[in-house]
């Protein structure tokens, strides 16, 4: 067990707190559904983030009537999307941070080029633009 200094709680008390009996928490254990920290002793203590998995098991099991096969996929499926959601985060920083740097290197380029244009120049014109510009020089 390790000692950071945040609060944990034994099994009798979450019980009591939660009103449910000890054997279920020993059974939600089991299914692998909560993974309490053990004492050198052998007992189950609970943290906080073990009691914010309960009363999600709670709330799913209670108040939606899901089964524990159920709770157990739901519960996967959030690590799954959590997990996703991160890599997305660090992607979208790899395209900024990317992005400012291929920004910087044009800079650099169009500052050292042998024809100097500005970048707003090298933006591509939609048709309506094309139109317009081949109106324009013709008259």
């Amino acid at each position: 067990m390790k000692k950071t200094g945040k609060a944990y709680y034994m099994i009798s008390a979450v019980a009591q707190k939660y009103n449910i009996h000890p054997q279920t928490l020993r059974l939600y254990e089991r299914e692998g559904l909560l993974k309490p920290s053990r004492t050198e002793g052998n007992t189950r203590l609970y943290s906080e983030e073990d009691l914010e998995q309960l009363e999600t098991i709670l709330s799913l099991t209670r108040d939606l009537g899901v089964n524990l096969a159920g709770v157990e996929i739901i519960l996967n499926m959030r690590r799954k999307i959590e997990q996703m959601q991160h890599e997305v985060n660090e992607f979208m920083q790899y395209v900024k941070h990317e992005m400012a740097r291929g920004l910087d290197d044009w800079e650099q380029r169009l500052s050292t080029a042998l024809v100097k244009s500005s970048p707003t120049d090298l933006v591509r014109a939609t048709p309506q633009q094309s139109e317009n510009l081949k109106v324009k020089s013709q008259k």
